[in-house]
């Protein structure tokens, strides 16, 4: 009795040994002090946002319309060249990785009914508010389309050149699984507060240009097994058609701890997309956060079937997006 206890006492020390600092979902499930638990929970406690009210996008129309209110902030995340070249009247000019130093020290956000970040495309300026919404700052949104929905100039250089049909007789309609619940990030801020885990988890993702995010049309659709892929719509559209194997997260509802959170998997890239990349863009800045290695599809379904969005009114860019309001140049 005492030799087979012994062997058992070993094969567990080899077995702990072996799986090294390994996550599983149960251990991150049962363990309420790992810090991808406490984040999931913090986050969900305080707000929920990318479950509740997530996407929070501006429209050209009411930015225009407010240009002298001085309630409304509008921060421009392009290049310093692309704002010299032309911008919003009144905006101000911030780099990405700069805008978490500028919200703390440089404004009273507070003091602002909106603050809108704006890019070229409205993708990276998503992704950024998405950022900043995490870091409490809840009255910031961003400019749906980007720069491309201000003038026609601005357009030809992102959303024109970039929308089409290409893919759009290779779609899949028979939908797939979601799968069970497996590997979950694994943290490693070293801190043991919420608080300071997601501080930690903010700084660096300010820190890494939203450009490393992006994953094109062309490469998913080459080889679709490379990815898990989050299509992020709703039922009607997914039926329509989406990429093979993309399963369908329902928006607003799927990612928290009580619903289908726990499916996406840690070992593996996660692609997330939607029709115009913006609101995905939300949900990769969430997962990346999270600890989980995500991209967004550039340019969403409109990068492959374009003219299906718009005939079908489901967020396909066309040239009636496009207001051609007068710039500063």
């Amino acid at each position: 009795m005492k030799k087979i206890t012994s062997f058992f006492v070993i094969l567990f020390m080899a077995t702990t040994l072996l799986s090294g600092f390994k996550s599983t979902a149960q251990d991150n499930l049962d363990n309420s002090k790992s810090e991808f638990g406490l984040l999931v929970q913090y986050l969900e406690e305080n707000g929920n946002f990318i479950n509740t009210d997530a996407p929070a996008i501006v429209l050209a129309d009411e930015i225009k319309e407010n240009l002298a209110n001085k309630k409304y902030l509008v921060i421009d995340i392009r290049s310093e060249s692309w704002f010299a070249y032309g911008h919003i009247k009144n905006a101000v000019n911030v780099a990405p990785a700069e805008l978490l130093n500028y919200f703390e020290t440089k404004i009273t956000p507070s003091n602002f009914d909106k603050i809108t970040i704006v890019c070229y495309s409205g993708q990276s300026a998503a992704y950024y508010a998405s950022l900043l919404r995490l870091s409490g700052y809840n009255n910031v949104f961003n400019l749906k389309w980007g720069m491309s929905s201000w003038t026609t100039e601005f357009a030809e250089k992102a959303w024109l050149k970039n929308t089409n049909n290409v893919f759009a007789d290779k779609l899949q309609t028979t939908p797939n699984a979601m799968p069970a619940i497996g590997e979950l990030p694994m943290l490693k801020t070293g801190k043991t507060e919420a608080k300071e885990i997601l501080k930690e988890r903010l700084k660096g993702a300010f820190a890494k240009p939203y450009s490393e995010f992006i994953v094109k049309a062309d490469s998913v659709f080459k080889s679709p097994a490379d990815f898990y892929i989050v299509n992020y719509v709703n039922e009607e559209k997914y039926n329509t058609g989406h990429i093979e194997g993309a399963v369908r997260y329902e928006p607003k509802a799927s990612l928290s701890s009580t619903t289908s959170l726990f499916t996406l998997p840690a070992n593996k890239k996660v692609l997330v997309q939607c029709s115009a990349g913006q609101s995905a863009a939300y949900v990769v800045a969430y997962l990346h956060v999270l600890g989980y290695d995500v991209s967004n599809l550039g340019y969403g379904s409109n990068s492959f079937m374009n003219k299906i969005l718009v005939e079908k009114g489901w967020d396909g860019f066309s040239a009636k997006e496009i207001k051609n309001f007068p710039i500063v140049e």
